[in-house]
């Protein structure tokens, strides 16, 4: 009896390993085809996501993307901004911030951003912007970030009741290294799959 059910125990937890395989791999799959797939068509803002600042500066990634929506809100594919993302480890600036800056600093009105520096990680991010975007009648956006991010971050928004194109920023540092672009969507995987089941 109990050889029999060692022997069920095996075939189960193969059986586990690779249906989690073949979907760890299609989920990679769908990630990397967002990762490449430009959706820019006009919408009532531009969501920005956040990413790290040094001293009040935006870093290399973070750039990247505030330059690709830079381009894009002079293109006249949204008429309004929304920079994301919190203080993290420098209480002195946070991401949206910097973010607003420099955006400013281009020649962005700032009357034309809304800063939403109030969150964290993605999901408090998305959260927070989908309460804005509620509040001032809109229903859809525009995301810019890296390519890898923009799967998981239009789940999101769309399960916030928000149309959502996405966008990728075309100078991202990590997309641009094969590894780092390897590494960031393999976590984009396992990200997105607890995102699902906590959902659940």
């Amino acid at each position: 009896m109990i050889p029999r059910l060692i022997k069920w125990g095996i075939l189960l937890g193969i059986a586990i390993v690779i249906v989690t395989s073949i979907y760890g791999i299609y989920l990679y799959g769908r990630i990397r085809d967002y990762a490449v797939r430009d959706e820019a068509q006009k919408a009532e803002a531009i969501v920005v996501l956040g990413a790290a600042q040094y001293n009040g500066r935006p870093s290399p990634v973070l750039k990247a993307r505030l330059d690709h929506a830079y381009d894009l809100y002079t293109k006249g594919f949204a008429h309004a901004i929304i920079t994301t993302g919190g203080y993290g480890p420098d209480p002195n600036f946070s991401e949206a911030q910097v973010s607003t800056n420099y955006l400013v600093q281009r020649g962005v009105e700032i009357a034309k951003i809304v800063t939403e520096q109030g969150s964290g990680t993605t999901y408090d991010s998305i959260r927070a912007a989908s309460n804005l975007i509620h509040a001032k009648g809109w229903n859809s956006v525009l995301v810019v970030s890296d390519g890898f991010h923009l799967f998981r971050v239009k789940k999101m928004f769309a399960d916030n009741g928000i149309i959502t194109y996405t966008s990728p920023a075309p100078n991202s540092p990590i997309e641009g290294a094969a590894s780092q672009r390897f590494w960031h969507s393999v976590r984009e995987v396992l990200l997105f799959s607890v995102y699902r089941w906590i959902d659940l």
